[in-house]
């Protein structure tokens, strides 16, 4: 069974439940995927992690606004679409992997110092796109190369 046939059957699912904010989150699902569908990446597992890892930041950040503009139930919202988006993401890495494999690609590179950031950033980009926050990898390449 691909992602679309398990999203809509998890749509039809909600609807029966009448599963409101989980119904939201998996229409909004579908709504990328369907855009991914006309786009020249295709529709891919890789092209969809991408883009449901980007709906997920947009959600977190709106919660963050709203969280500072002290409107609970609208990052309530925000919140529940970022979770219930984030099941059909590939498992996160915890920080501790995310160092040690930060700590290989310095290694394998000849990373020295803080100049060669941006060669680090590249290949851990590459090596760890779709299972660490890039924010993160970015603190952590800071952190081993200073």
């Amino acid at each position: 069974m691909n992602v679309e046939e398990k999203i809509n059957g998890e749509i039809k699912t909600a609807m029966l439940a009448k599963d409101a904010k989980k119904l939201e989150a998996l229409r909004a699902i579908k709504s990328v995927i369907l855009l991914l569908k006309t786009s020249p990446e295709g529709l891919t597992d890789d092209s969809i992690a991408k883009a449901l890892q980007k709906e997920v930041k947009k959600r977190k950040e709106s919660a963050d606004i709203y969280k500072s503009q002290n409107r609970p139930d609208l990052e309530e919202v925000e919140l529940s679409q970022a979770a219930v988006m984030e099941e059909y993401l590939p498992k996160q890495m915890s920080e501790e992997e995310v160092k040690a494999e930060v700590a290989k690609i310095i290694a394998s590179v000849g990373a020295t110092g803080p100049g060669d950031m941006g060669k680090v950033m590249g290949a851990a980009s590459k090596a760890l796109a779709g299972k660490a926050d890039n924010k993160l990898v970015s603190v952590l390449v800071k952190q081993l190369l200073g």
